[in-house]
């Protein structure tokens, strides 16, 4: 899955906020190569009783972990495996922040509310941290769960200081202006697989031997790990996006280690889907979005002028496309890095307002909005960089993608006639894939029977473009007594937390009390953004209505 917007509601809240071996485990076994074999199963068992006698030593947060950390927040590591089938070779520490429970009640500052444990966070990615996440327990959404639970984020492998990964100089990841052609050339399309190829090669050598144990069960079972390193008997967990994929792994492979589970934004676990299926069903759902985005902006052309029909506004993001493809904004900014900022309108129309400013100020005269927007951070190249690796490496390594150009090219021009605003630039994010020179896993079959696993809570928005609702119902049907909750009409990626109260009193209901719907539940969709930031409005003409009138 692309991993541009990669915090669910929480994570984007946290930072607005911040620019302002147990007994009685049932794993599922299976001999597939690199799948949850026995030897896999045995080395699991080992680090997790290492991990439960060590323990984490928390301590203070520094720099590299979370800047400017609070004093209450804490971090520290933890060991585990980087081959779980060698359990006693070589290890990597991942890196663990916490914010204990308050056990304050915000609804009664006199009652003293039970600690149940620890809530496990990861946003989704793959390759995105959570390190930040206990710092969302000072938000008014979060409090009651902060009450509760200690709030634990941390560094899956191969992401910032856990065991990092990475593919190329970050410098040249970050090289901008960049082409995003809706109809590649033949030319520009044999430019593409040779980057990929140069890619692939790059992660094979930096990582050499290691490249291979970046995986989706590799990170469920460091996730068991961590569960003993905490001294949790059961693990309470919240994943979303890409985190509900290793999120349902681990269910699938350890069903009696769950006390509860929250999947948000859930993708398709089908194992025919991961991840080359899943990627083209995400490229139609993002044209979707587009479409949304596109027809907020035309109810608002009295705010951005950019035309009163989709089509009109369609016309005039192309307009901005051919403008930047001849001459670059600021010098950085053209249509790639344009396409990168408008896909995060895709992710959470709390992104609408200020992409919709930016292209029409900049087809008003004023590049500044635009530039600021989507010109590459030189300052968290490495960290951009880090993230995209690990995503190409988990995903990679995963399942089998096609081998032959011939198959993505058939695929995708199709998928682009219908879909154009992301297709080809999905297909470059991931056409590293073709060419990977460590061994392909054959992905765990997710599925739990009746009775194996406590009731599981799977938050969808039935418009998401990033994981396409279709993927929420699988997930349901596969996933015994599990319940969706769905907000309707609506398609912001990463629900828990952010804007929508029902679906907040139902993430309560069950982080807090453990209750869940029958089965499913649907909420009504949340407000849309408030359109502001247009540009300066035009001067009335001298006799015109409004300037007599001088209405706005």
């Amino acid at each position: 899955m692309r991993a541009a917007a990669l915090y669910s509601a929480a994570g984007t809240l946290l930072l607005t906020t911040l620019a302002a071996a147990p007994a009685g485990g049932a794993p599922a076994v299976g001999g597939a190569p690199g799948g949850p074999g026995t030897a896999e199963l045995r080395g699991t068992e080992v680090a997790v009783a290492r991990a439960l006698a060590a323990g984490i030593d928390f301590g203070a947060c520094s720099s590299a972990d979370v800047p400017k950390a609070p004093s209450g927040m804490r971090c520290g590591t933890v060991t585990v495996p980087l081959d779980y089938a060698h359990a006693n070779g070589e290890q990597i520490k991942l890196t663990v922040s916490r914010a204990p429970a308050t056990q304050k009640d915000p609804r009664n500052s006199k009652r003293k509310v039970p600690r149940q444990g620890a809530l496990v966070y990861n946003p989704g990615g793959p390759g995105a941290s959570s390190m930040f996440f206990p710092l969302v327990g000072a938000l008014p959404e979060w409090k009651r769960i902060a009450a509760a639970y200690d709030l634990v984020g941390y560094a899956p492998r191969g992401t910032g200081r856990s065991a990092p990964l990475s593919c190329e100089d970050p410098k040249r990841f970050v090289e901008a202006p960049t082409a995003s052609p809706t109809h590649p050339s033949e030319e520009y399309k044999r430019q593409r697989m040779a980057q990929a190829r140069a890619y692939a090669r790059g992660c094979a050598q930096r990582a050499g031997n290691r490249l291979r144990f970046y995986t989706s069960l590799n990170n469920a079972r460091d996730l068991d790990v961590l569960r003993a390193a905490l001294g949790e008997d059961r693990l309470t967990f919240m994943g979303a996006s890409y985190g509900t994929y290793f999120g349902a792994l681990y269910a699938t492979m350890f069903p009696s280690h769950v006390r509860r589970m929250v999947l948000d934004s859930a993708v398709n676990p089908d194992p025919e889907k991961i991840w080359y299926r899943n990627n083209l069903d995400q490229s139609a759902a993002f044209e979707e979005r587009w479409a949304d985005f596109r027809d907020w902006i035309a109810r608002h052309d009295d705010v951005y002028r950019l035309g009163d029909t989709p089509a009109k506004v369609q016309l005039s993001y192309d307009t901005v496309r051919q403008r930047l493809a001849g001459k670059a904004a600021g010098g950085k900014v053209g249509p790639g890095q344009l396409q990168g900022a408008l896909l995060k309108a895709g992710y959470s129309d709390s992104y609408w307002p200020s992409r919709a400013q930016a292209l029409s100020a900049y087809l008003h005269g004023d590049p500044k909005p635009l530039v600021a927007m989507a010109a590459p951070d030189l300052k968290g190249a490495a960290e951009a960089e880090n993230l995209n690796a690990v995503y190409t490496a988990v995903e990679c390594n995963d399942a089998s993608w096609p081998t032959d150009w011939k198959v993505w090219d058939r695929d995708n021009t199709r998928l682009a006639r219908v879909a154009p605003f992301e297709t080809w630039d999905n297909v470059w994010m991931n056409l590293p894939c073709a060419y990977w020179p460590a061994p392909r896993r054959q992905p765990l079959d997710v599925r739990t029977g009746r009775g194996e696993l406590p009731p599981v809570l799977i938050l969808a928005a039935e418009r998401d473009g990033a994981a396409p609702y279709p993927g929420a119902l699988e997930m349901n049907r596969r996933l015994d007594g599990s319940v969706l909750v769905t907000e309707r009409d609506a398609g912001t990626h990463g629900l828990g937390g952010g804007a929508n109260k029902c679906v907040n009193e139902h993430l309560d209901a069950y982080l807090l009390e453990g209750r869940v719907p029958v089965r499913r539940a649907s909420c009504a969709p949340h407000e849309e953004p408030v359109a502001s930031g247009g540009p300066a409005p035009k001067k009335p003409q001298e006799g015109s209505p409004r300037a007599r009138t001088g209405r706005h």
